[in-house]
């Protein structure tokens, strides 16, 4: 490999790596201001609440997020889950459900204001020697970047696999005896969620989803 090459790949993981980066830290933040609202003090106890990447960042994640970037075309990896107890909560089925489903719709939101974001710097930026620069092309890579890097996230997360956000509201919105019966399956849920990422099951499930919704927030930050 030349030392362009490396250079290229390596700014790609950059570009990358950055509002990746940004999305599951606020992800978790998000978790933890719903459940901070809903009674549950534990994750602002522990300083979680907090822009500062150490305390989020997992060492496996981050090093799967590195391994897929280089070598798949469906990027992962995840955050340390912020700590959550159920014993503060008012009603937990619903108090659950909206902790759970904070984090993916912050996502969702994310990806929403990089949009917009865009739709900004090509206004104030047309003039196509901006566009061509160095800086102007890193910072229009990154937004789009962050535009997919948030709807994957989003999507990932909305899986109806424990323990991810989407299986516990799948949980919360089954009959209990039924709910019961699906959080044992949180046990071997990771184990599934890592077969699927090796037989690139996840990416006919996930890359439809993305690929529609990216364009929607295209679409709607008037960028298409």
């Amino acid at each position: 490999m030349s030392i362009s090459d490396f250079s290229s790949q390596l700014m790609q993981i950059v570009v990358v790596f950055l509002p990746f980066l940004l999305g599951i830290i606020l992800h978790e933040i998000a978790h933890g201001l719903m459940a901070l609202k809903c009674g549950d003090p534990t994750a602002r106890m522990l300083g979680r609440l907090t822009l500062n990447p150490l305390p989020h960042i997992d060492p496996a994640g981050l090093g799967c997020f590195v391994f897929t970037s280089l070598f798949t075309p469906f990027v992962f990896g995840w955050a340390k889950p912020v700590p959550v107890n159920p014993r503060y909560f008012r009603n937990y089925r619903r108090d659950m459900l909206l902790v759970s489903a904070a984090g993916p719709l912050c996502n969702f939101l994310l990806a929403l204001f990089m949009g917009l974001c865009l739709r900004l710097f090509l206004l104030l930026a047309p003039d196509p020697f901006i566009l061509h620069s160095s800086a102007g092309n890193f910072l229009l890579q990154m937004l789009l970047s962050g535009i997919s890097a948030n709807l994957v996230l989003a999507w990932f997360n909305l899986l109806p696999i424990p323990p991810l956000d989407g299986g516990h509201i799948l949980e919360c919105l089954l009959p209990f005896r039924m709910a019961q019966k699906f959080a044992g399956m949180g046990r071997i849920g990771f184990v599934v969620l890592l077969a699927l990422l090796a037989v690139g099951g996840l990416n006919h499930v996930l890359l439809p989803l993305v690929k529609v919704s990216y364009k929607a927030v295209l679409g709607f930050a008037g960028v298409l």
